[in-house]
């Protein structure tokens, strides 16, 4: 029973390498996720009006800076 158990931490020793290894490239790839949905609601906001688009576009940079903050 000692012997499998060791074998197991083993395995969830390895599983947590390898998350760790990888958790870089997944908080890059998640920023960059967040900033094209950025550009994406600022676009959407610019093609909405030209007046009340300029008044929209600061607040939305706004709340994007506090979420992504």
């Amino acid at each position: 029973m000692g012997f499998l158990s060791f074998i197991v931490l083993l395995g969830i020793a390895y599983l947590l390498w390898r998350v760790t290894d990888q958790l870089p490239d997944l908080i890059f790839r998640l920023s960059e996720i967040q900033r094209d949905v950025a550009e994406i609601r600022r676009q959407q906001s610019g093609e909405s009006g030209s007046t009340p688009a300029a008044t929209s576009a600061p607040a939305a940079e706004t709340s994007t800076g506090g979420e992504s903050s």
